[in-house]
């Protein structure tokens, strides 16, 4: 049985989130053309469906962590727009006071926990966290996000390992969108099934369409109950695809345009707007206010970080300690 079902709500909420998402990230990638924004950047384009799931299936209170693809997840985990934003110009104001950038955005208040440079960096970090929910005795849970380049790191290995031995509570989602950068899955490994390798440490594991937010949710929220009811942890290969290229300076020539066109016509956004509409749960005049109030609110998050300082040179000194008795995530 489903703990969190899906409603008329939830599909509405999905196309408000995913619309976020993607006109965030449409006009990070013209600011950056623009040299407005500098460094590396990222874009989520395409693969929506994810982080949308995975919303409707966790609580606020579980914590998510993920690799350098980060700005939606940020969105999701209910980080504003304007910090985020602000991140992307290096501003004080920014989710991580302008000196993470596009690759580290993180947030202990909405429990985001990270995007991380390092690639696969993140995943013993998700088990830890994770070990740290489960010593202080809550029943939050971790999601973990990687790329399906970071699979082939080591540290998965050891960090499957472990998260099984303690049964701690914490998702593993490979976000497959089919190239590690320019490299295709098919030319890494003979078995293309990633879900797989999780089968080895006998973790449930499974692959997800990530392209339709109700086949993510379902099995999240599987996974979830799993990892409450303190059964550990399971690895899913969700198999998404990103529209553009692994980053800005990536004119991603090593696809064709008939494999990226076949992607667009399963656009989660527009699947799901489709959705709405056949099962009469909002009107078009519903979905101008939405979108209108999204656009509103990138204008303003742009308006935001234009206006907001750049850091002091003192920032330097600042963050990089923690002082406390405790130095986990929670309070």
């Amino acid at each position: 049985m489903s703990a969190t079902p899906i409603t008329k709500e939830t599909y509405l909420e999905w196309y408000r989130s995913m619309y976020l998402m993607r006109k965030f990230e449409e006009k990070a990638g013209q600011l950056y053309g623009q040299q407005k924004i500098r460094g590396f950047c990222h874009l989520y384009i395409g693969q929506e469906a994810v982080m949308a799931g995975t919303i409707s299936a966790t609580r606020p209170e579980d914590s998510v962590i993920t690799s350098y693809r980060d700005h939606a997840q940020a969105l999701a985990k209910g980080v504003s727009a304007n910090a985020c934003m602000a991140e992307l110009y290096g501003k004080i104001t920014g989710c991580s006071k302008g000196k993470g950038g596009s690759m580290h955005f993180f947030s202990k208040e909405h429990r985001m926990m990270g995007g991380h440079g390092i690639v696969g960096g993140q995943i013993p970090l998700g088990a830890g966290i994770a070990f740290a929910e489960k010593y202080l005795g809550t029943d939050n849970v971790n999601v973990c996000f990687m790329g399906d380049g970071a699979v082939r790191q080591g540290s998965l290995n050891e960090t499957f390992n472990m998260a099984m031995l303690w049964k701690l509570p914490v998702i593993f989602v490979c976000e497959n969108n089919g190239y590690a950068m320019g490299t295709s899955v098919k030319r890494t490994t003979n078995m293309e099934d990633i879900y797989k390798i999780g089968l080895a440490f006998d973790m449930p594991s499974m692959p997800v369409d990530g392209m339709d937010p109700v086949a993510v949710h379902t099995a999240m929220d599987e996974a979830v109950q799993r990892a409450r009811a303190g059964e550990g942890p399971t690895f899913l290969e969700i198999r998404t695809y990103r529209y553009k290229g692994h980053s800005m300076s990536d004119p991603a020539k090593y696809r064709t345009k008939e494999e990226l066109e076949s992607y667009k016509d399963r656009d989660p956004v527009l699947s799901t707007k489709h959705a709405i509409l056949e099962n009469k749960y909002a009107d078009e005049e519903w979905f101008n206010k939405v979108e209108s109030e999204v656009k509103q609110i990138v204008d303003d998050a742009v308006k935001f970080a234009e206006e907001s300082p750049y850091p002091s040179v003192e920032e330097l000194y600042q963050d990089i300690y923690v002082q406390e008795d405790y130095p986990f995530i929670m309070d």
